[in-house]
């Protein structure tokens, strides 16, 4: 089981360098665009990337400097944002599932099916049962999932509170940041702990497939941590 996030570094370790890091990354990228064409050949499992995290944690970021590697014919991108009107009149799970993946491909979603506990839970806008009976399900679909060739990957991108009130105050400030700046995320970063805690219960609940938590207040060190299990997997995919 995961360690609760309050305990868990956002910091590289102290004796990887920036340097080395970028240099690393380099390398990586140039494997995973191996990778990524072999994996697509051989086309016998699908692979599922899911990121979650704080905001400004780096989703969008990480997703455009990691994927960017690889050939954008083999890897889709689905950011989920707030359910429109449709999408309420269903079940919670019902618009994730025409963008899983099929064999050969990588999906990546930019936020999930995750967001369906994180948010009403925060809001108390579910009955403790409901809220019992999505993460039922959620481990649900991913067995299903994995029995059905569907290999998972999950990131929880973690930045300090610290980081975040960093990168909320550059959005404002920097005419070229400023279009991400929203009024919410100075709200949500008076919430640090009480969400901080609410992805602990997810990450430690929601382990049918485990979570890979990315220290994430050094860019260049959460993009390396990413790509190298990204490369990870993939080998292990195609082995």
């Amino acid at each position: 089981m995961n360690p609760a996030l309050n305990q868990t570094s956002t910091l590289p370790p102290a004796d990887y360098t920036k340097g080395d890091c970028l240099r690393d990354l380099a390398a990586l990228k140039e494997r995973l665009f191996v990778l990524q064409k072999r994996f697509y050949a051989k086309s016998n499992k699908a692979l599922l990337v899911i990121f979650q995290g704080m905001d400004t944690a780096g989703k969008d970021s990480t997703i455009r400097h990691v994927m960017s590697s690889m050939n954008p014919a083999g890897v889709h991108v689905k950011s989920f944002k707030r359910p429109t009107e449709e999408e309420l009149q269903h079940d919670f799970l019902w618009r994730v599932y025409p963008h899983f993946p099929p064999k050969g491909m990588i999906q990546v979603f930019n936020r999930s099916y995750y967001e369906d506990i994180l948010v009403p839970k925060l809001q108390a806008s579910l009955a403790p049962g409901r809220l019992e009976h999505r993460f039922e399900l959620i481990a649900n679909l991913e067995r299903h999932l994995q029995i059905n060739n569907t290999d998972i990957l999950k990131f929880f991108l973690h930045v300090s509170k610290e980081e975040q009130l960093k990168r909320i105050e550059e959005r404002k400030q920097d005419p070229e940041k400023r279009w991400k700046y929203e009024v919410a995320d100075e709200q949500a970063a008076l919430r640090y702990l009480e969400i901080l805690q609410t992805y602990t219960e997810l990450v430690q609940r929601c382990a049918t497939v485990p979570w890979h938590v990315v220290p994430s207040d050094k860019k260049w060190y959460r993009n390396f941590y990413v790509a190298q299990e990204l490369v990870h997997c993939l080998q292990e995919l195609i082995a």
